[in-house]
């Protein structure tokens, strides 16, 4: 793109043009694509196509932005409607979503316009505490009021371990009977063990794991991203503000944000850019829970703007200056120092939720789904072998206490 683009002047202009806002956006349901819905040739065209990658070896061209369900769905019905119309195609949620109102969120949008299941490529996951997956899973797809999902997940693992020989065998149940079209799992923590084992092991069509400005820069990540794309599994990636739990120097953050508006985008349209540099990863799974955050990122990735050598390395640098304050999701180290007494990977998502997300009440969720053991555990243990062993340098007792008094 010329230097005129890249200007702060252009910004506005562009912005309202490449997301197709005003009299020239959609208020139909048009969606892009091979999931497009029903008479979308009748709509009116937009200003820019929603780009699309190949999903690994599923065949599918999927959306480079997912709307995240994560969110009241239920009475976002128009948000709903609008991410349609843009292009954003590919939807995420989970039964744990709100205990099943995000999937009923979904339901109630087919219910009342049945014509757009067709065009969505859906998602929907559980995680392996509880099991009973057969039954828990026609829950989901009464909620969803449809007879069958895309994709299928199992939840939230620490380890590929927890997706077990009986989930691989219900996921094949599921696909014959019509149910499931592809499988596989979603990771906070532990991230790239997890993708290597899941190529040996086989039998994973599509992964969705943290991975953002912060992660990406590790040879470990690089390598798990090259053995996920050379097995042909899909990659899709979540998490990827890399906001941690705790607040980054205000300092760093600020001459950050500074420079990016210099060329016409936010930082966090700029994060969104950092993973798409990425090639191998077929989509974002973003959280985008009111329309001014939906068109922010679909602005961003219809324009594309490519980031400049050095903006990167500012995202690096960043990184690094700030990274005390964001847990890496290689729990399998700090868990270990504590003998596993605490899991302390879902205590720093339950903080991040509440000091980035601003929503306490997922975070006390997250946090009450600790075992009671945990729970009674948190305050109370010597936290110093894991600080001493952390990467990151995370003042890890600090935060199991933070994450105590939020409980209580």
């Amino acid at each position: 793109m010329d230097d005129k683009k890249n200007s702060p002047a252009f910004s506005r202009r562009h912005f309202l043009k490449t997301v197709g806002l005003g009299s020239a956006a959609a208020t139909g349901l048009a969606a892009a694509g091979p999931f497009s819905t029903a008479g979308a040739a009748e709509q009116k065209p937009a200003l820019a196509a929603m780009p699309r990658r190949k999903l690994g070896k599923t065949g599918v061209d999927a959306p480079v932005l997912c709307l995240g369900g994560m969110f009241d769905t239920i009475n976002n019905q128009l948000l709903l409607k609008q991410a349609l119309a843009w292009g954003v195609n590919y939807w995420d949620t989970a039964e744990i979503y709100g205990n099943g109102l995000s999937e009923e969120g979904y339901g109630r949008f087919f219910s009342r316009n049945p014509e757009a299941r067709a065009g969505i490529f859906l998602t929907t996951k559980l995680v392996p505490k509880g099991g009973n997956f057969p039954e828990r899973f026609d829950k989901c797809l009464g909620r969803l009021k449809t007879d069958h999902v895309d994709l299928f997940f199992v939840h939230g693992v620490n380890a590929f371990d927890e997706v077990e020989p009986a989930h691989l065998d219900f996921a094949d149940k599921m696909k014959k009977a019509g149910k499931m079209r592809f499988f596989g799992f979603s990771a906070h923590n532990n991230m790239e063990d997890s993708i290597f084992a899941a190529v040996k092991k086989g039998g994973i069509d599509v992964v969705m794991i943290t991975y953002n400005f912060r992660v990406m820069q590790t040879q470990k990540m690089q390598e798990a991203v090259a053995a996920c794309t050379e097995a042909g599994i899909g990659l899709v990636a979540m998490k990827t503000q890399g906001f941690g739990p705790t607040r980054p120097d205000s300092e760093a953050e600020l001459k950050m944000v500074s420079r990016f508006l210099e060329r016409g985008f936010t930082d966090k349209q700029a994060k969104l850019k950092a993973v798409w540099e990425n090639p191998h990863v077929a989509s974002i799974c973003s959280q985008m829970p009111t329309l001014t955050i939906l068109a922010a990122n679909v602005a961003a990735s219809r324009d594309m703007t490519a980031l400049a050598e050095d903006e990167i390395r500012s995202l690096a640098a960043f990184a690094e200056d700030t990274k005390g304050g964001y847990c890496a999701g290689c729990s399998s180290i700090c868990q270990a120092a504590v003998d596993g007494a605490a899991p302390i990977g879902e205590v720093m998502r339950g903080l991040m939720y509440h000091k980035h997300y601003g929503d306490p009440e997922l975070a006390r969720n997250v946090l009450a789904g600790l075992s009671e053991e945990a729970r009674a555990n948190l305050a109370g243990l010597d936290y110093s072998r894991a600080e001493r062993a952390c990467p990151q340098g995370l003042a890890i007792a600090q935060l199991m206490r933070e994450a105590g008094e939020l409980l209580a």
